[in-house]
């Protein structure tokens, strides 16, 4: 049982299977249900070693953790808030997840200082502040070609040139959308 305060969710797979991620119970944080990340992960490949990835939203770690936990060569984790920052630092030293490189920062600023590329993106920003059109406007210039990003928002985007839809799926009220960066 959680500790009062706080909340967790358990890694579905790989190297640190059923281990658990603790975080403050926060308003603002909906970390991906089981469900959901057991179908991301049917899709980008049980396996995901070697790739380069980020986790924009970081909030609990669930999506970064995971995909390190299945092999990841590399996870960049952002996440701005203080106090769950704190929290990822915890599950990091916890895990001994050398492959995570944890970044307390506003995502926009993030994007638009980083220059390195990912294969796989994990865009999960809070629903109610209208990110995403700007997110994915920004995003391709930290993709290689053929990079697949995982967008979960209150409903369905729409899709700015360069993007095609690979796979959707929906949960109560929640969409979960993987997408492909096709350069022209």
């Amino acid at each position: 049982m959680p500790a009062r305060g706080h909340s967790s969710v358990r890694i579905i797979g790989g190297e640190w299977r059923s281990r658990v991620i603790r975080f403050p119970a926060a308003q603002e944080l909906r970390p991906t249900p089981d469900r959901m990340r057991e179908t991301l992960f049917n899709w980008l490949g049980q396996d995901l070693t070697g790739e380069t990835c980020l986790d924009l939203f970081a909030g609990s770690g669930a999506l970064g953790f995971e995909a390190a936990s299945r092999g990841a060569k590399e996870v960049v984790m952002v996440e701005r808030d203080a106090q769950i920052f704190r929290a990822l630092q915890s599950t990091h030293t916890l895990l001994g997840a050398a492959q995570v490189e944890l970044t307390r920062a506003d995502a926009l600023a993030f994007l638009r200082s980083d220059t390195r590329r990912y294969r796989v993106v994990f865009l999960d920003p809070p629903f109610d502040l209208g990110l995403l059109p700007r997110l994915l406007a920004l995003l391709p210039e930290r993709l290689h070609d053929g990079a697949r990003v995982y967008v979960e928002s209150d409903r369905l985007p729409e899709l700015p040139t360069g993007y095609e839809t690979m796979r959707q799926y929906r949960a109560g009220r929640v969409h979960g959308l993987l997408i492909k960066c096709v350069r022209s």
